[in-house]
C-alpha cells in the first residue's frame, strides 16, 4: 500500500476532505455532547448548494487561463425569482418552474458566450457585465414579490432521513454523474483537453467553440438549480440570495485541488472544500473569534489548503 502522504499528493482532493475533517472534529471536540452530529447535519445542508454552483464552475475553469463564470450570484437569484413566479406556491407547478429555470439558465449560458465569442469579450469580463443585466432583470421582476415556495419543494429541500439532508443525496447522486462526464465521456474529456492546450486540442478535431458555449452553458443550467433549490430551502427568492456565491464558487473548485490553471480537476475535491468552507467558519463562530479575526484566520488557513493541496504541476 502507499504511504497516506504519497496517496494525498497524488490525489489532491483529498486535502479538502482532511480539512473538512480536523475542523469537524476540533468544533465538535469543544462543544461535545450531540453537537458534533448536528454540525455535520447542518455541513451537509448548506455545503449542498456550495457544491451545486462549484461543479458549474469547476467545468469553466477547467478551460484554462481566464476562464471563469461571475454570472453565478445572478443567475441563482433570476432563476429562483422566475421560478417562485411560475410555481405560485401549487405543486402541480414545481416541475414547470424547474423547467422555466432551466430555461433562464440556457439563456444566460448562451448569452455568456455570444458575449465571448461574437463580441470576443475576455470570459472574466464578459459573464461580469452580464451578471449586472441578469440582476437587474431579477430587481425588475422581484421587487417586492415574496412568493413561498411549493410545500413539496420546501420538504425536499429541508427534510433529512436519519439526519442526512435529502437534497445532500440527490447532489451526491449529481456529483457521480458529473465525476463520469468529466473523466469518461468525449465531452468531459474535450474540456479538459481545451484546458490543457487550446491550440492542440483545435489540431485534434476538438470542437472548441462547442465545448465552450456546452460549459458555459451547463455552469449556468447549475447556478439555476441551485436557486430554485435555495428558494425552497430558504423559504423563498430574494434579491441577495446569490451574493455569497461569487467567491464560493470559485473558492470550492481551488480548495478541492483542481487546477486554477485549467486542464486537471476533480469533482470530488468541490465536495469536501464546499464541506470545509462553511464548516471552518462554523468552527471561528463557535470559538468565539471577533470578525476581524475571523476573517484573516479564514483566509490563511484557506491559503494554507490551496499550498498544500496544490499537486503536481502540469505540462502545457
Amino acid at each position: 500500500m502507499k504511504p497516506i502522504g504519497a496517496f494525498m499528493r497524488q490525489h489532491p482532493w483529498s486535502w479538502s476532505f482532511l480539512a473538512a475533517f480536523l475542523t469537524w472534529a476540533a468544533t465538535a471536540a469543544y462543544i461535545s455532547g450531540t453537537g458534533g452530529l448536528a454540525l455535520a447535519s447542518t455541513a451537509l445542508s448548506f455545503s449542498t448548494f456550495f457544491v451545486m454552483v462549484g461543479i458549474g464552475q469547476m467545468f469553466v475553469i477547467t478551460l484554462g487561463p481566464g476562464n471563469v463564470d461571475l454570472s453565478i450570484p445572478s443567475t441563482i437569484t433570476l432563476s429562483a425569482v422566475v421560478s417562485m413566479m411560475v410555481m405560485g406556491g401549487s405543486d402541480a407547478m414545481i416541475l414547470t418552474g424547474f423547467l422555466a429555470a432551466i430555461a433562464v439558465g440556457l439563456l444566460v449560458g448562451l448569452f455568456n458566450y455570444g458575449l465571448i465569442r461574437v463580441l470576443s469579450i475576455p470570459p472574466i469580463i464578459a459573464t461580469m457585465s452580464s451578471s449586472f443585466l441578469i440582476q437587474s432583470s431579477a430587481i425588475a421582476l422581484g421587487r417586492g414579490v415574496k412568493i413561498k415556495p411549493p410545500e413539496t419543494l420546501e420538504w425536499i429541500s429541508t427534510a433529512k432521513v436519519a439526519g442526512v439532508p435529502i437534497l445532500s443525496l440527490c447532489v451526491i447522486a449529481l456529483a457521480v454523474v458529473m465525476a463520469i462526464v468529466l473523466n469518461r465521456t468525449v465531452y468531459g474529456r474535450s474540456v479538459t483537453a481545451f484546458g490543457q492546450n487550446t491550440r492542440a486540442a483545435r489540431l485534434a478535431g476538438v470542437p472548441i467553440e462547442r465545448i465552450r458555449y456546452l460549459t458555459y452553458s451547463l455552469s449556468a443550467v447549475m447556478a439555476a438549480v441551485c436557486g430554485v433549490f435555495l428558494a425552497g430551502f430558504s423559504g423563498g427568492s430574494s434579491l441577495n440570495m446569490g451574493e455569497e456565491y461569487l467567491l464560493a464558487s470559485i473558492a470550492v473548485v481551488v480548495i478541492g485541488g483542481s487546477s486554477i490553471a485549467g486542464g486537471n480537476s476533480n469533482v470530488p475535491g468541490v465536495f469536501g472544500a464546499a464541506l470545509f468552507l462553511f464548516l471552518l467558519v462554523a468552527m471561528l463562530n463557535t470559538f468565539g473569534a471577533a470578525a476581524g479575526l475571523r476573517l484573516i484566520l479564514t483566509g490563511l488557513i484557506i491559503v494554507g489548503v490551496v499550498t498544500f493541496a496544490g499537486g503536481r504541476k502540469e505540462s502545457r
